[in-house]
């Protein structure tokens, strides 16, 4: 398997590269696999790309102009203590775009990178039968 093979690679369009790596690997858990800053860089997580791309990269020129504002797209990060997380980012002043949301399936909120791009923590819920985090 190649590494491209490895890896579910999202793209997102950032005005300033190194402020996205900054945010993503200081924040968020991401490892930097590359950077060619201030034009692109892709950080890891998990099996996640992320590829950001400065407004000099390919992948911004190839960008529509009327699709240049942030999408309703997001990406999705697994955490284990959404409320742990939520505190840690409240922290570090980190900017939330939505409420805690709850239902069903678990709880999510909304953060936003340096450039808008949204990234949903995500905390499932506990079945019946797992035991909770205290008890694990």
């Amino acid at each position: 398997m190649t590494a491209h093979e490895q890896y579910a690679s999202v793209r997102y369009l950032v005005d300033d590269v190194q402020a996205a790596i900054d945010f993503y690997t200081t924040h968020l858990g991401f490892t930097l696999n590359m950077s060619a800053a201030p034009a692109f860089a892709d950080v890891v997580r998990g099996p996640l790309r992320l590829l950001l791309s400065g407004p000099a990269s390919s992948g911004a020129r190839a960008t529509p102009a009327d699709t240049a504002g942030p999408g309703r797209n997001r990406i999705h990060l697994v955490v284990d203590d959404l409320d742990a997380e939520i505190a840690r980012l409240r922290d570090a002043s980190l900017p939330f775009r939505s409420d805690l949301v709850t239902g069903p399936g678990g709880a999510q909120i909304l953060l936003a990178d340096p450039d808008g791009n949204l990234i949903e923590l995500f905390q499932p819920a506990r079945r019946a039968a797992e035991p909770s985090p205290a008890t694990a």
